[in-house]
């Protein structure tokens, strides 16, 4: 979606403004797919529908810190500032960006339903219709880990888009909820990590 989209962000968004300019190879692949499926439809009359999810965590996630995502990314570095008895838990920029997040086995139950019950030519987002801002996710991420320690913001570090937050009424209309909270999906999250760490040269802590 652009990056200065109306929040919540509907379908009818896509494709009505610049994108995010960090993300926008990325972006451009996920519209070039949801088109194919689109002219594939139209061309060929087969029942194709496509979902838009946001972001996704959960078990199995890249716990690589050089690579992964946000909630990985804060779950490793809450886990290792434990294991070191830090004190401080750095966050990149002001920590006041709001974002979405989908657990993965909501996803892929939402994916399944959608298969049942949706057959129409625009995509439907797949989210939660809630968000936080990053600050209250490391918070949280640090109360689930049990990490005692200041969350302290790095204001000289970019922030990116101010806020990420999907209009799920479409979705919703279908009569499908998530079963995970923010916080429980980050304690099954967090589980796996632990259980893992070790396993994986990925996973290996400090």
């Amino acid at each position: 979606y652009p990056k200065m989209a109306p929040q919540p962000i509907p379908e009818d968004a896509l494709l009505t403004g610049p994108l995010e300019p960090t993300n926008e190879w990325y972006a451009i692949a996920k519209i070039a797919g949801l088109k194919l499926c689109e002219a594939y439809r139209r061309q060929h009359a087969v029942d194709y529908i496509s979902a838009m999810p946001t972001n996704l965590y959960g078990p199995g996630d890249n716990y690589d810190l050089e690579k992964s995502h946000v909630i990985p990314a804060l779950l490793r570095k809450a886990h290792e500032g434990k294991l070191r008895g830090d004190t401080v838990m750095p966050v990149w920029g002001t920590g006041s960006p709001r974002r979405e997040f989908l657990h993965v086995d909501d996803c892929a139950d939402g994916l399944v339903h959608l298969l049942k019950t949706y057959s129409g030519a625009e995509h439907v987002n797949l989210g939660t219709g809630e968000d936080v801002t990053i600050l209250e996710l490391t918070q949280m991420v640090c109360d689930v880990v049990g990490f005692e320690a200041e969350v302290v913001t790095d204001p000289t570090k970019p922030d990116g888009t101010p806020r990420k937050l999907m209009d799920v009424s479409r979705l919703f209309a279908t009569g499908w909820r998530p079963k995970h909270t923010l916080r429980s999906g980050l304690e099954d999250a967090y589980a796996w990590f632990v259980e893992h760490a070790g396993k994986d040269a990925r996973l290996e802590v400090a």
